[in-house]
């Protein structure tokens, strides 16, 4: 286990070298100098160490010497320490005794004996880390001499596990060593093997007559189901460099076939983030077969060289698609996305591989548009979504990410257990919504700064999906507050920073609150709440218990846990309980709810005995009487599925309208429709809302009545008549009998989300059950969606996919055909405007 460890606290290193191959000047000396008393009682169980055995009378060390000391800083990363050990002159022990040990270098984990190096052998800096590490990884890293132990390894391999072909002419190069450091760290993931047989690498089907240099091929045994064929393999073109072959597992890591249902333009893949291009196939739900199989043989085509998405048109609604078969997005910041009409799949690998296609594709297209689009260019630079635009225009922001925690797999559990309330933020880095919270979250970090016992925290769930998967968290972004690994509370507000601070605020409290005594119990009631909840103004809920009702109070704590955060509540069951009953004159189990500072107190006797009950009870009871519907609470009011008497102004009601109105909303038998008011200069949202009720702004203020929830009917009350409870109230009546004609019908639209919520997580990549994900020790890393959402045809299971995969092998040229996916009606169409205008 040690030594698993010592490699996935190396990979933080590894990718700062895949980034920069600037030398660092000026760093510290980190080639020890020790005697051999000092090496051998250093030496600690698991820990890799190279050491050089020196005598000063031996001729000729300094030019190794000079290597291996360049060369500690890099060990250094992978937990290898490099020690000069210098012998005395009248040593006779069995690394200082003879004059040929001291033409050796020896790598000891700990005081075993792991191999013994000639110096001539560690020559330069690649050569002593490819040869060490090569030495340390024997067991995990296959050498193959002949076609026959390769074929050996990779039918171990197929169904379960991709393989790492690699060859290099010589061990000890430059290459070797970019191989052995990916091993180092990918080698728990993939199976590494190594050859330097040239005539081996011409049997394992490389195209290239030249052998005189390295070749890294990435074999899909994983994907392989038929033992009897060999596994695809796909060949790196790129030098073998660390970074390269870090990018080009990466790239064989992504999913085949992504499958979108979103607008192009906010797709991100792994394949964008490495400068590549992604091509989009428009599909629809008559042709998704056939689009499916098309999309699989042109990725196996353009692996890669680009990603491939599958994009239902069904799902996303653009007008250019009414036209285009497919659309090209690439890297390029600002770039706009490419809408064309092709017939096969070969002029798609035609388009990725010569640019100079797509200008000649659309070339006749952008002149019969130039015309219109200029017309219709004045007022569309704001991009479709708010929140995307948002945070783009903000980017150049900088945000104090100092001010909240970092975690990871390693320091998670770690980070719960030591503050007593840990609010932790799950998110994804490259996600608008996620950033646009994370601003939030930061400026909640800066008002709590200093509050004993809670502790803000972040954990970005794209470097490390093993702890969000853990915590089952499957949509971003999440809050979730944490008491000593002993509960948690998950947070469903709104994300301002006004509702996060409330709800971790009042997450501090315990709910229900114990109350030991009956003053205890009156303060409560009065608004006398802990020092945490002085500037925090709300109701007090509090839960009246005798000891014969102890199944109903046990339903209330269970309420109190789940509300936790988000109300105040108190418990008191004392033996003294039917005294304070009795002064509210209401029966254990009861509840008493008191408003503005126990000005008044109401009486609410608890009939049902279950805690989810008690919940729904809770937050009903806890609605205002006339509330101001905002945004932020318009959706707890629309869930009790009532009639809206809407009273709309501009600022502040009237006083003697707004005591009217309580005082229908207090008499109206079991609250049979929800009596509110919206100001208008404080929620501006709610002119749109008059605009769409009427076809003009009607004078305020103006009484409305609507049913969202049967028939959308939208009644005026008269404005000529004044806002009193009897005249409202005899209004209603005649609503009711059918005799007023009503002002507007909203549509029968549905008002559900676009698009259904994608579960991020459970679409990532998950290494094989026995191992570690990669990405969970990638702190960095940014890998890509891998189990494809569900298709239009319903659900598809890993061997489906396998069996499509092979089957669009097979099929060859049907899977080639554009034909389906471009309907010929629509394409003679005026086509409409490019999304980057719409």
């Amino acid at each position: 286990m040690s030594r698993r460890k010592d490699r996935w606290v190396s990979s933080f290193s590894f990718l700062l070298f895949c980034a920069s191959s600037i030398p660092m000047w000026g760093s510290a000396r980190l080639l020890q100098e020790l005697s051999p008393q000092e090496y051998f009682r250093s030496l600690q169980a698991g820990k890799a160490s190279l050491a050089y055995f020196n005598r000063n009378v031996s001729p000729g060390p300094q030019p190794f010497l000079e290597q291996i000391e360049d060369s500690a800083e890099a060990l250094q990363d992978y937990g290898i320490s490099v020690v000069k050990v210098n012998c005395p002159d009248k040593d006779v022990s069995r690394y200082c005794a003879k004059e040929n040990a001291l033409r050796k270098a020896y790598l000891f984990r700990g005081n075993l004996l792991i191999r013994e190096f000639p110096t001539d052998a560690l020559f330069d800096v690649n050569s002593i880390i490819a040869n060490v590490l090569f030495a340390l990884l024997f067991n995990e890293v296959k050498y193959v001499e002949t076609l026959a132990d390769l074929q050996n390894v990779e039918n171990t391999l197929k169904g379960r596990s991709n393989m790492v072909f690699a060859y290099v002419p010589a061990t000890g190069t430059a290459e070797h060593r970019a191989v052995m450091e990916a091993a180092f760290v990918y080698g728990t993931v993939h199976q590494f093997v190594l050859t330097t047989e040239a005539t081996l690498l011409k049997d394992a089907g490389n195209d290239e007559p030249d052998v005189s240099s390295a070749r890294l091929l990435f074999c899909h045994c994983q994907r392989a189901t038929d033992l009897a064929q060999p596994c695809r393999r796909t060949a790196m073109e790129q030098a073998l460099t660390k970074l390269n072959i870090h990018r080009h597992l990466k790239l064989m890591e992504a999913p085949l076939v992504t499958e979108v249902a979103e607008d192009p333009e906010k797709v991100s893949t792994v394949h964008l983030q490495l400068g590549l291009p992604l091509v989009f196939i428009l599909s629809q739900k008559e042709t998704y077969e056939a689009d499916r199989r098309t999309a699989e043989f042109v990725a196996w085509q353009l692996l890669g060289k680009a990603g491939v998405a599958l994009l239902s048109r069904d799902l996303v609604d653009l007008n250019v698609l009414l036209r285009s078969n497919i659309a090209l997005k690439t890297p390029d910041e600002g770039a706009a996305i490419k809408y064309l009409v092709l017939e096969d799949a070969d002029e798609i690998i035609t388009l990725v591989e010569d640019k100079n296609k797509v200008k000649q594709i659309q070339e006749d297209e952008e002149e019969e548009e130039e015309d219109e689009d200029e017309k219709e260019n004045n007022n569309q630079d704001v991009q479709d979504d708010q929140v995307v635009e948002a945070v783009s225009r903000d980017k150049k922001r900088e945000l104090r990410l100092d001010q909240v925690l970092a975690l990871t797999e390693e320091t998670f559990d770690s980070a719960l257990l030591e503050t007593s309330r840990t609010v932790v933020l799950f998110y994804a880095s490259w996600e608008a919504v996620s950033l646009a919270v994370l601003r939030s979250y930061i400026e909640v970090a800066d008002r709590l700064k200093g509050v004993e016992g809670v502790l803000l925290s972040r954990v970005n769930c794209w470097d490390w999906p093993g702890v969000c998967t853990k915590e089952n968290v499957t949509q971003f972004p999440t809050v979730k507050i944490y008491e000593k690994r002993e509960r948690s509370v998950t947070y469903d507000g709104m994300w301002g920073t006004e509702e996060l601070s409330s709800f971790i605020t009042l997450s501090r409290v315990s709910c229900p609150l114990k109350l030991a005594t009956i003053d205890e119990a009156e303060g409560y009631l009065r608004g006398d709440f802990p020092s945490e909840l002085s500037s925090y103004r709300h109701a007090s809920l509090l839960g009246v218990f005798s000891t014969a009702t102890s199944e109903a109070r046990k339903a209330f704590e269970e309420a109190g846990n789940i509300l936790s955060g988000h109300v105040t509540m108190g418990v008191y069951f004392e033996d003294d309980a039917l005294a304070l009953s009795h002064k509210y004159e209401v029966s254990p189990p009861a509840l008493l709810l008191a408003r503005s500072g126990g000005r008044s107190v109401e009486s609410i006797t608890v009939s049902k005995q279950s805690a989810q009950d008690m919940v729904q009870m809770i937050r009903y009871e806890l609605l205002d009487i006339f509330p101001e519907i905002t945004v932020q609470n318009l959706p707890r009011y629309l869930q009790l599925g009532k009639p809206f008497l809407i009273l709309f102004s501009d600022g502040d009601i009237d006083q003697v309208e707004g005591e009217e109105m309580l005082k229908l909303a207090k008499g109206t038998p079991q609250q049979v429709f929800v009596a509110c008011w919206l100001n208008l200069k404080k929620t501006p949202v709610g002119h749109g809302v008059l605009k769409t009720y009427f076809a003009t702004t009607p004078l305020l203020p103006v009484l409305v009545w609507v049913n969202l929830h049967a028939g959308g009917q939208i009644f005026k009350f008269p404005s000529e008549q004044p806002i009193t409870e009897t005249n409202v109230l005899s209004w209603l009546e005649k609503l009711k009998a059918g005799l007023e004609i009503p002002s507007s019908t909203l549509s029968e639209e549905d008002w559900k989300p676009p698009l259904p919520a994608y579960d991020f997580l459970q679409m990532m990549e998950t290494a094989m059950p026995e191992l570690p994900l990669l990405h969970t020790s990638h702190p960095h890393g940014d890998m890509p969606p891998r189990h494809l959402p569900k298709s239009p045809g319903g659900d598809t299971t890993a061997q489906e996919e396998l069996s499509q995969e092979n089957k669009a092998e097979k099929v060859g040229s049907p899977g080639r055909d554009l034909r389906g996916t471009a309907p010929r009606l629509a394409a003679r169409e005026k086509q409409g405007k490019k999304h980057s205008k719409l």
